[in-house]
């Protein structure tokens, strides 16, 4: 039975919550050991995330480490070598639709482009998720009916009871929930395990060369992908049971234990 260190070739991660403390809002200095001790050793590490790439560069991280890719905005986008090779974007009527709804039921719309985004409407609920996860919100603009550039995905800032009241609508869509009034809207056919094949599709490797990480529910679909499946103690318990193992929490040094218990590196 060959080990892991023989089989994988990509460690696949999640960004918040699995890499980055939101207690401490930095790195753990053995994550970034780690992913220094996998690259040299010829494993190539990216970053998946439900941020765009502005964002991932504005949180910080990209100074204390230099991931080999980005997938980014939950599989939508897959960048190597700063290079887009694999987009995905929201159909534009399902975009026109989300407009409809925002404005009708008055809750925030961040729509997400490759490079950047913006809001129509700021509250409460929307200052609260930013300040959770130590983002800013876009510039606020009014949406025409018909907005006409390319969205990957759709942040809707309202509860679970606004999300029953539009998603059925939104055929081609389905949601991630992140934080109590905050929610990921993205094509139904979309995650990050679909941006993860694309990057198994441009270097020729499988499935079972991947082991991925990650807490929350927009990571499920790429644990459930990876040959190796890592949940950290503070994930969700439905991210837990579809995990091959549960490792410590972020701020328990549990990203590095993790690599280490699979024998990645010493």
């Amino acid at each position: 039975m060959k080990k892991a260190k023989d089989i994988i070739k990509i460690v696949v991660t999640d960004i918040d919550g699995t890499l980055f403390s939101h207690q401490t809002k930095v790195m753990p200095v053995s994550a970034i050991k780690a992913i220094q001790s996998l690259q040299a050793k010829g494993i190539k590490v990216f970053l998946a995330s439900s941020r765009n790439r502005y964002l991932i560069h504005k949180l910080g991280i990209l100074d204390s480490i230099k991931p080999d890719g980005l997938i980014t905005m939950n599989g939508a986008n897959a960048i190597i070598d700063g290079r887009v090779i694999h987009r995905y974007p929201l159909p534009e009527s399902e975009v026109d639709a989300l407009i409809k709804f925002s404005k009708r039921l008055k809750f925030g719309l961040t729509l997400v482009e490759e490079n950047g985004g913006h809001i129509n409407y700021v509250d409460e609920r929307v200052i609260q998720a930013h300040e959770k996860y130590g983002t800013r919100f876009p510039q606020p603009r009014t949406f025409p009916d018909h907005y006409d550039r390319k969205i990957y995905q759709a942040i809707a800032f309202c509860d679970e009871v606004d999300e029953s009241l539009f998603l059925p609508h939104l055929k081609l869509c389905k949601s991630a929930r992140w934080d109590t009034y905050a929610v990921d809207i993205m094509p139904i056919d979309s995650d990050k395990a679909k941006g993860i094949l694309a990057v198994l599709e441009h270097y020729g490797w499988k499935p079972e060369n991947v082991m991925a990480l990650g807490d929350a529910p927009n990571d499920m679909e790429m644990l459930e992908f990876a040959g190796i499946s890592v949940a950290m103690g503070n994930g969700k318990e439905e991210v837990k049971k579809v995990a091959d193992y549960v490792t410590a929490t972020v701020d328990e040094g549990g990203w590095a234990k993790a690599i280490k218990h699979f024998g990645l590196i010493d």
